[in-house]
């Protein structure tokens, strides 16, 4: 299929600049993709939730979203979900319309997490950050209202990277059970040499070194020989809980997407794959520039209603 034409038009109109700094970069890049993501969805509710960190006075935040016709008093299945960014960019804020689709979307409770940004604080940092928020969701299930036997992790690019991550941690720490991945568009390896960066290393959103300076900011010099808790793709994955793995037709991190989706299943773990067609990097954000962006939410829907036996709303 051919690129998405009002994608097509978008990424035309993209400036080509470059901001000057990190402050700078992280702020314009929170505007571009609000500025995407079109009429504000409404929710049953939102609560801002402050976690304990791992260290003195620090502090995990996290925004809960409850979906729009959420019944009063019964148990809800959840997502806990890890915002794009390269572990070095986005705040909560610009994962605020995304969040409340995915909650009406999937009939969850998606609890956004706010983990500290690279390179002020690199691998294992964030990562921790998300863990230690979802063991934290885990264990107040019960005062959330939510089903400690239906609890997801998912997120996009980096964010899926750190839930594929969260996995391979609750699986070697013993820590709260997960019933399901969903992971979009994945950031799995510093690879970046596969045919989808060689067909895609410019002019589709994402580029091969815009990718470079995020691994290189969570990883510093490791990318070359990274943890396996970075490198997901790399890692044992036998036991861990089934996936949806979605990936962008146009998108630099395809192949690894791909390749993630065969390990699993290759290694026994229930594991989907869809391909969003004519759709690139973040379109989560794209509901405001392409119509067609929906089918994130859609096929997001489907499986996780599915899963969970939630009835659409």
């Amino acid at each position: 299929m051919t690129i998405d034409a009002d994608i097509a038009a978008f990424l035309a109109r993209m400036p080509t600049t470059r901001p000057a700094s990190l402050d700078e970069l992280r702020s314009n890049t929170d505007r571009a993709l609000m500025s995407m993501q079109g009429v504000l969805e409404a929710v049953d509710r939102i609560e801002d939730i402050a976690v304990e960190g791992d260290e003195p006075d620090v502090v995990v935040p996290v925004r809960a979203y409850w979906p729009a016709g959420t019944k009063k008093g019964e148990k809800q299945p959840a997502i806990v979900f890890a915002h794009a960014g390269g572990w070095c960019l986005v705040s909560l804020e610009a994962y605020d319309n995304p969040c409340r689709a995915l909650a009406n979307a999937t009939g969850c409770v998606v609890v956004s997490v706010g983990y500290r940004l690279a390179p002020e604080h690199p691998y294992p940092v964030p990562l921790e950050d998300f863990y230690r928020a979802f063991c934290w969701v885990a264990d107040h299930a019960g005062e959330l209202g939510i089903d400690g036997h239906r609890i997801a992790i998912a997120g996009d690019s980096a964010g899926g990277n750190l839930a594929a991550a969260v996995a391979l941690l609750a699986r070697d720490r013993r820590g709260p059970s997960i019933a399901h991945q969903l992971l979009f568009y994945p950031a799995v390896d510093t690879d970046l040499d596969t045919a989808s960066y060689e067909e895609f290393a410019d002019g589709y959103y994402l580029t091969r070194d815009t990718m470079r300076f995020c691994w290189d900011a969570y990883l510093g010099g490791q990318m070359s020989t990274p943890p396996l808790y970075a490198a997901t793709l790399r890692a044992d994955v036998s036991g861990l809980p089934p996936a949806t793995i979605m990936v962008n037709e146009y998108d630099p991190l395809r192949s690894e997407g791909e390749a993630y989706a065969r390990k699993l299943q290759e290694g026994g773990v229930p594991a989907k794959l869809i391909l969003l067609q004519g759709m690139v990097h973040a379109c989560m954000h794209m509901l405001g520039v392409a119509p067609a962006a929906k089918a994130l939410f859609v096929h997001a829907g489907r499986e996780m209603r599915q899963k969970f036996g939630r009835e659409p709303s």
